[in-house]
């Protein structure tokens, strides 16, 4: 395998070296492992396309990209909820 080398500032550099250690890595491999983390733009909408074909077989419509884009982001929803009751959780009044 080829390598190459990257330009950071020392202090990026020893983060890095610190995190590889506590991860039982090389520098390399951290920084390999953090790439493959994070997908590109091209990886994240095939994701997305691919997801959204699953969900037109599963309910067995066709729903448009713009329908999709257009529908309640009912996961955020469901996150704001949860956020809420651990911000404010209820009281039992029964004692």
């Amino acid at each position: 395998m080829a390598t190459t080398t990257i330009q950071v500032s020392r202090e990026v550099r020893d983060h890095l070296a610190t995190l590889a250690k506590e991860r039982g890595l090389s520098l390399g491999q951290l920084v390999e492992a953090l790439a493959a983390d994070q997908p590109t733009a091209a990886q994240r909408a095939e994701r997305l396309a691919a997801d959204r074909e699953v969900v037109r077989r599963l309910i067995g419509l066709e729903l448009s990209d713009e329908d999709f884009d257009q529908a309640p982001d009912v996961l955020a929803n469901i996150h704001k909820i949860a956020a809420s009751k651990a911000a404010h959780p209820v009281q039992d009044t029964a004692a």
